[in-house]
Order: structure tokens, then sequence, then C-alpha cells
């Protein structure tokens, strides 16, 4: 069976809502999907690291904070250079996605770290696997209405709780989640 593991790090709730939803989508397409939550001090636990040593495939998860992914994913990303030293994720799948409180809000800055993270990893990135949904006729609620290629865009309004997030970025997370299984599926042969 095809292993997914996805590493997150989420400061209200929000972001792990998106993980929850990704891993919804890519378990509709198969695939074994374990979470690893990287904790309020930047850490994860031991079970952690091998989860992600045993996965086909990564999604890293992180909120945009001040144009960045928080300082608890770059601590764990920093971590891992045990991993990238002798080279554990070589050849996985990568993904990622993140989430702020505005419809921009530099979120590509922290897709591309993501991207970069798993490229000093040697990973195959791949993206959305969609098209925006970007004509008059569309709305929040459509698909990718964010517009995101490289990786899933999420906004959570300020002042929103986890049960009033987007549905339309909700619904696009489930088919991110999708397109990553099926990826890593293709991948792995």
């Amino acid at each position: 069976m095809t292993k997914i593991a996805i590493v997150f790090h989420s400061g209200y709730g929000h972001t792990k809502k998106v993980a929850e939803t990704v891993q919804a989508g890519a378990a509709a397409a198969g695939a074994s999907v374990d979470l690893v939550a990287i904790d309020a001090e930047g850490n994860v636990p031991e079970a952690g690291w091998e989860t992600l040593k045993a996965a086909d495939g990564i999604i890293f998860g992180s909120p945009t904070y001040m144009g960045m992914v928080s300082w608890q994913f770059k601590k764990f990303a920093d971590a891992s250079s045990k991993p990238w030293y002798t080279m554990d994720w070589k050849g996985k799948v990568a993904a990622g996605f993140t989430n702020s409180a505005t419809l921009n809000g530099d979120k590509g800055s922290t897709i591309a770290y993501l991207s970069t993270l798993a490229a000093q990893h040697k990973m195959l990135w791949t993206g959305t696997g969609m098209h925006p949904s970007n004509a008059k006729a569309h709305g929040r609620d459509d698909l990718n209405h964010l517009g995101g290629y490289l990786g899933l865009l999420v906004t959570s309004p300020s002042d929103a709780g986890v049960d009033e997030m987007v549905a339309g970025d909700l619904k696009t997370a489930e088919a991110f989640g999708r397109n990553v299984a099926e990826v890593v599926k293709s991948v792995k042969g």
C-alpha cells in the first residue's frame, strides 16, 4: 500500500484542519496516510521521524506567518538535516500546503520554501494538479480559487474559527490529497 506522511505545524487549528482534509483526500485515493504534528515547541516525536522515513511521499504543511513558514516548522526543517545527511527522503514524492488569513498573504514564499526543502532532500515535488477557477462565474467555493499550482493555498479569515473555514478551500485540499496520492502511486510503480 502507498504510504504518505503529512508533517505540519498548526498554530490555531486551521492548518491542522487542512492537514486532516488532505489526509482524507489521499486516503480516498487508496493511500495509507499518517499525520505527524509539529508541536508548539517545534518538535516532532521520535516515532514521527520513523513515520517520515517509512513513507513513500511526504506532504509538508505550515501556516504562513510574516511571509514564511512558522518558526516551529522551520525548527523541524532544520532538524531534518539528520535525514538529509543520510538521504533518507531521497526519491520520495513531496508536496506542500499553507494557510494564512489573507487571500495572498505572501503564501508563495512559504510554498517556495517547502519546495526548496524538498529539493535539498532530493525529493520529487508535485503540485496541486489542477487549474485555477479564475473566470467571472467562479467564487470562493470553487476548486483552486486561490490559483495554486506549486502547492495548496488556503485562506482562513483571522476572525474565523476552524468550523468556519472556506468550503471551496477544503474541497481543494481534498482534491490535492487525492492528486498527491495518485502521483506517489505512479512514481512507486
